[in-house]
């Protein structure tokens, strides 16, 4: 009886021992490996934490909450006196009771392991709202761009047994390589153009008549829409898919003295330099390429319009200037036609003159098709803000505000935009669509408005180019004749 009475002392002993140390909040607290007794052994061919003064054993139930690193998730549980990197156990600073019962959500918990913190909040399911601090987004850039130096020519005299008077046997250098521009669909930003960019020098002329190798071209990638400009005068639109741009050529190798023999001069002992490549100084500008634009005041309501018509998701907030960089939504037909619509920053009055970064946000309206103002109903007077809106497109570049367009009433919603909306459709020489972006009012008929405005801007470029075929026929036939 008293073996046995020994026994049960000893497996209640070892009981509440394994649960002070699961209370304890971190290995600082931990007793030393000597101060406990375990029957457990760490594995041989398990790598054992060393963190402090001990590593404590740790037995976890199938319930205990483990670390979602990648490196360290795994099992739910784990066996006592092994601490693998692999698995990233939870313990709670407050005891393993109180973690699992009256747990608060954002309370941070403590990791025995590596004693780090960390929050519980839940994570947001979806896509998230483009922040524009975290953006890099970025439409202007001054760009050196320099071609590579020719490679030079050789001076050198064969020398070889049993060939009397061998000659000059120098050859030419290699031509140095050219940088070309390339638009492609995959880049939405200019954040990646580097400040300068040269291409590669050619080899020199080497002896046996060997010319130099010549220096590869390089090829940088900018996103469709992007107008180079030299001197504030425009020198190329790369507005398709595939658009090249030579922008410096290289420079020219030199001559071998195997290029200078003469009848009178057979052994030349002279050679010319490359020469060096060409370099020139641009402004990238990059113009957002879209069908429709929606222009309007800031909190005027045009991100959340851009989120009710497509699937792009725009930060929106309740304050002035939340949309800093444009963005563009696809709007999706059912006869698989697709509409881009561009998101215009919020303009100012002065915008014109630059004022609150206008000339930025006003550069992005000119490639649009058409124009859709976005006027917000709830302010006194609306037809006031279609006014200024329009003086300061037409301030900007002349005609302008003279392309088509569709004035948009938001937020209809509301008690006062009721009695506004009456007083606008008496001014306005266009039509007046009221929407409302929050709760998706009229949003199809929206829809319906701006893909007539694309049928008809299209079919007449289609008129346009068939016009044109037929005068170079017409011209083909004459010179025929």
């Amino acid at each position: 009886m008293s073996t046995l009475s020994l026994a049960t002392v000893r497996s209640g002993v070892t009981a509440l021992i394994t649960s002070a140390r699961l209370a304890q909040p971190a290995a600082r607290h931990a007793a030393t490996p000597s101060s406990v007794t375990t029957r457990y052994r760490p594995r041989r061919n398990q790598r054992t934490e060393r963190r402090g003064t001990s590593a404590s054993p740790v037995r976890i139930s199938k319930g205990f909450p483990v670390c979602s690193t990648p490196l360290h998730a795994g099992s739910r549980s784990m066996r006592p006196g092994t601490a693998s990197r692999r698995f990233h156990v939870m313990a709670n600073v407050r005891g393993i009771f109180k973690m699992m019962n009256q747990f608060a959500p954002r309370l941070p918990r403590v990791c025995v392991l590596c004693h780090a913190k960390f929050s519980s909040k839940p994570r947001k399911i979806g896509k998230p709202d483009l922040s524009e601090k975290k953006m890099s987004f970025v439409d202007w850039k001054k760009v050196t761009f320099s071609g590579g130096n020719g490679g030079d020519g050789c001076v050198s005299m064969r020398r070889e047994a049993f060939v009397e008077f061998g000659g000059p046997d120098g050859g030419d250098g290699g031509t140095g390589g050219d940088v070309i521009l390339e638009a492609v669909t995959s880049l939405k930003s200019l954040n990646h153009v580097s400040h300068l960019y040269r291409g590669q020098d050619g080899d020199n002329g080497r002896k046996q008549n060997c010319s130099g190798k010549s220096g590869k071209h390089l090829v940088v990638q900018v996103p469709l829409g992007t107008i180079l400009k030299e001197d504030q005068v425009t020198v190329c639109d790369l507005e398709k898919e595939g658009d090249q741009m030579l922008v410096v050529y290289g420079g020219t190798g030199g001559r071998g003295n195997k290029s200078f023999v003469t009848s009178q001069i057979q052994a030349p002992m002279v050679a010319t330099r490359g020469k060096e490549g060409q370099e020139r100084q641009l402004a990238l500008e990059l113009r957002t390429i879209s069908h429709a634009g929606l222009v309007g005041f800031p909190n005027a309501g045009k991100s959340s319009l851009l989120r009710a018509l497509s699937r792009a998701r725009p930060k929106v907030a309740a304050y002035p200037f939340t949309t800093l960089n444009p963005h563009v939504g696809i709007i999706e037909y059912p006869d698989l036609e697709q509409v881009a619509v561009a998101d215009i920053p919020g303009l100012v009055t002065g915008a014109h003159r630059n004022v609150g970064l206008g000339h930025s946000f006003l550069r992005h309206i000119e490639r649009c098709i058409c124009l859709l103002y976005v006027i917000d109903l709830s302010q006194g007077k609306p037809w006031e803000q279609l006014t200024h809106l329009r003086f300061e497109l037409e301030q900007y570049q002349k005609g302008l505000s003279k392309r088509p367009s569709a004035i948009i009433g938001n937020k209809i919603d509301l008690e006062e935009s009721e009695e506004s909306l009456a007083r606008l459709q008496e001014r306005a020489d266009v039509p007046v669509l009221a929407v409302s972006a929050k709760y998706g009012h009229n949003i199809s008929g929206l829809k319906n408005h701006i893909r007539g405005l694309y049928d008809q801007d299209m079919e007449g470029k289609r008129k346009a180019e068939k016009d044109g075929e037929d005068g170079r026929k017409k011209g083909y036939s004459r010179r025929v004749i």
